[in-house]
């Protein structure tokens, strides 16, 4: 369960529902033959990816989650959240690993970095 005080970002939930539509339309192809029942495996990967992917951040940690797993990031380890060319934002730790955000824009680093309990540094001057 998560605490108050965790930022959540999670995909857009339309690719769930998207899933939803594509399993219930590849129900006739898979019911043609055993073999194609195999196609049911394709939306139902992505259901679970949309439902469950994301980034969690709270003032200890953050948090990855993938279809399968998690990993857990201390904030000790993050030199810097930066984005990359395409706008995704991505957590550089201090041993030069980039590690992708998932559901986390570049626009979305602010709210990220509040989570921390730190302020942003004041860029107005």
């Amino acid at each position: 369960m998560s605490r108050p005080d965790t930022v959540r970002f999670r995909h857009n939930q339309a690719i769930l529902a998207a899933s939803i539509i594509a399993f219930i339309g590849a129900l006739p192809l898979a019911n043609a033959r055993a073999y194609l029942s195999l196609v049911l495996l394709v939306p139902l990967a992505v259901g679970v990816w949309a439902w469950r992917s994301g980034t969690d951040a709270d003032a200890r940690e953050l948090r990855v989650r993938a279809l399968f797993g998690q990993r857990r990031i201390p904030w000790e380890q993050v030199a810097e959240l930066a984005t990359d060319p395409r706008g995704r934002a991505v957590a550089r730790l201090d041993d030069g690993q980039e590690i992708p955000l998932p559901a986390v824009r570049g626009s979305d680093l602010p709210q990220l970095v509040s989570a921390t309990g730190q302020a942003l540094p004041d860029t107005t001057q």
